[in-house]
């Protein structure tokens, strides 16, 4: 008989709505239950795709002798951490002060309060590794709760005690200076790993956020270091099994410091903002190689976006799993027998010395991810193995998809299926891209709220986090860019603005919920990059931009107040700063406003839209303009052609240089 998860949206608590425990969603009524029968709550937080949530599921949830114990001793909690990002947020500073590390599936044993006294992530059926067995925990809290309650509820009080202490300490600001963010670089590149690229050991995530501050950087300075850093990571990414060789797209990230390996879930976040950096990389780098890589990744990555991950609503899914079936990777991996089986004895010895699939495989089971570690010698003869590689793969059972549309992540997506439709000629991206916005208006936007969460075009009942607000602000701007739609102006406006109404901390930072969302034992908030970029970078970045096209001074002052608070997190720890450091590049360029007044139809405009989109300018915003139509944003006022043609004002800070009235003359002053 299912239990109450049978009613929720989500399909991470869909997945276990059939198990045998008593789950609740996250909701009042839960924790008055376990008030009511004086027993501690049992709080689980993963995400659909996540690997080892699904193994625990298998190992513990679903086996009835330990539902059964669950459910006598505790009112057992299940939440989707990217449904509430703020209570995984909470709970997960917790697991991670507790246990030196955090990860999915958290595992909290809080009181009837919420306060956290036992935390913890996977915790197998048997000892195992020196990690003690799920069984012998629930017994060891049960243990506790029932001999040692004092205790137990002292330490919960404590924790939260400590938690509003480090709430309270002022984070401190720094002046942001060019000397600052050369220094971060230098400390960022101490940990390059050159050979391999990308940073650390295994296991290995994209950095996304660290390459966009990294090509800004260049772009400003023109230090050479900055770009090789981009270079040898992204081109290592894309050649690697990361990067899927059939289809595009890439998985979360590298079990090994060699990109060889992935963990195999496909997150939208992760493909827009690589995405995004691909399509950067192309317009700046001189080598023709890696530019040559970087348009058909950027391509290839759009293109999976669009058929594997869009909604039939117009928006975007969250992920796609990494097991097929029960296994994990079952649907990407190949053996040698089967490459011949699907392609003959000859492309199949071909196919396999060209994407790395060995006897021993590199995968397990002798089986082995496929990687492009050369250009082929025959590209004729690659695409037609790759197409017929793929529609075979096409035959296995796909992994399932967690179709619910999150707010930030589709943002994201907006700002990056724009800059390729731009860069790549590719309208359909940017047509895409528009629908997709046209669904978080329509959907996610509620009394001038934004909802963090929809599902088959059905809004939820989540409130929209600061990451929301910022990455759906910024991805609207540079719509607004491409199509010169001032309703994509105004409603990124009242975004920001609900954020500078709500959202402020009083220092010039922001917390990551509003002042009148759902009081947790915390109000949560974290400057640092994770798997996305940090709310607070986001709203930054998107700020900076509003203030560039409508000449907002508010909007930019707070930009800056914001910067300042996250000066010292970029200082210290760069590797967890690289949205910030991107945003700091942009305001040290200005950023470059440019705008563009011509007739849309005039090739002499197309010409210089052209030049403006493949600006390496950080943070650089444009506005196009048809002279018989009022301007639309601060940034066109007053523009006019230039002997009846075509012309390009670039600015900053509102402050305007001569117009120019060719590429050429845009590209000098850029």
């Amino acid at each position: 008989m299912p239990n109450r998860l049978a009613l929720a949206t989500s399909p991470y608590l869909l997945q276990h709505r059939d198990n045998p425990v008593d789950w609740w969603p996250w909701t009042p009524e839960a924790f008055a239950e376990a008030g009511r029968r004086q027993v501690p709550v049992l709080l689980s937080v993963g995400y659909a795709a996540c690997h080892w949530c699904h193994v625990m599921a298998h190992e513990s949830f679903e086996d009835l002798a330990t539902a059964a114990y669950l459910n006598e001793h505790f009112v057992c909690i299940k939440v989707d951490r990217e449904e509430r990002p703020d209570v995984d947020a909470v709970y997960m500073e917790v697991t991670t002060a507790m246990t030196g590390q955090g990860g999915w599936p958290m595992t909290a044993f809080l009181t009837p309060a919420g306060e956290p006294f036992y935390c913890g992530t996977y915790f197998p059926p048997q000892p195992r590794y020196g990690t003690p067995s799920f069984g012998q925990v629930m017994a060891a809290v049960v243990e506790a709760w029932t001999n040692q309650r004092d205790q137990v509820l002292e330490a919960g009080a404590h924790i939260v005690s400590q938690l509003a202490d480090r709430q309270g300490a002022a984070a401190g600001s720094a002046e942001l200076t060019p000397a600052l963010l050369d220094d971060a670089v230098a400390l960022l590149a101490k940990g390059f790993d050159d050979e391999r690229g990308g940073f650390g050991g295994a296991p290995k995530f994209p950095p996304s956020m660290v390459l966009e501050w990294l090509l800004r950087h260049h772009a400003r300075t023109g230090d050479a270091r900055s770009l090789h850093m981009v270079e040898r990571t992204a081109v290592a990414m894309a050649r690697g099994g990361l990067h899927d060789q059939l289809a595009g797209g890439f998985a979360r990230y590298s079990t090994d410091a060699s990109w060889i390996v992935p963990h195999f879930e496909k997150m939208l976040y992760d493909n827009a903002l690589l995405l995004r950096c691909y399509c950067h990389l192309w317009r700046q780098t001189a080598d023709p190689a890696v530019r040559d890589l970087a348009r058909r990744v950027a391509v290839d990555t759009a293109d999976f976006l669009v058929r594997e991950l869009r909604t039939p609503e117009g928006g975007f899914a969250s992920a796609l799993d990494a097991d097929t079936e029960g296994v994990e990777g079952r649907y990407y991996v190949w053996t040698p027998e089967q490459l011949a089986e699907v392609l003959g004895p000859d492309d199949g010895a071909w196919a396999g010395a060209l994407f790395a699939v060995t006897a021993d495989g590199t995968f397990e089971h002798g089986s082995s991810v496929l990687q492009l570690l050369t250009d082929p010698d025959d590209v004729v003869r690659a695409t037609s193995v790759r197409l017929r590689l793929k529609a075979s793969r096409d035959e296995r059972v796909a992994p399932a998809r967690d179709d619910k549309v999150v707010a930030a992540w589709n943002g994201l997506t907006i700002a990056a299926l724009v800059e390729a439709g731009m860069l790549f000629e590719r309208p359909d991206l940017v047509h895409v891209a528009t629908a997709c916005a046209e669904l978080l208006d329509r959907v996610h936007l509620r009394d001038g709220r934004l909802l963090r969460t929809s599902r088959d075009g059905e809004p939820g009942n989540n409130a929209g986090v600061l990451e929301d607000y910022g990455d759906v602000a910024e991805g609207l701007l540079v719509l607004a860019c491409a199509t010169s739609d001032p309703r994509w102006v105004r409603l990124a406006g009242a975004l920001l603005d609900t954020v500078l109404a709500h959202f402020p901390d009083g220092s010039g930072g922001f917390f990551d919920t509003a002042d009148d969302a759902e009081p947790l034992i915390s109000r949560p908030q974290d400057a640092t990059d994770n798997a996305t970029p940090s709310g607070a970078a986001t709203v930054t970045s998107a700020l900076l931009s509003y203030a560039a096209l409508t000449g907002s001074a508010a909007h930019r002052e707070a930009a800056e107040a914001s910067l300042a608070t996250l000066m010292p997190l970029l200082a210290e720890h760069p590797r967890f700063a690289g949205w910030a450091g991107a945003a700091a590049e942009a305001l040290l360029a200005g950023p470059a406003e440019i705008a563009v007044v011509g007739a849309p139809a005039d090739p002499r405009t197309q010409a210089l839209v052209e030049a403006a989109w493949r600006s390496t300018s950080p943070g650089a915003v444009i506005a196009v303009a048809d002279p018989a139509q009022p301007p639309y944003v601060g940034l066109l006022e007053g523009r006019s052609l230039v002997d009846g043609g075509p012309a390009a004002y670039v600015c900053r800070r509102m402050v305007c240089r001569l117009p120019v009235t060719t590429p050429e003359g845009l590209v000098s002053q850029l």
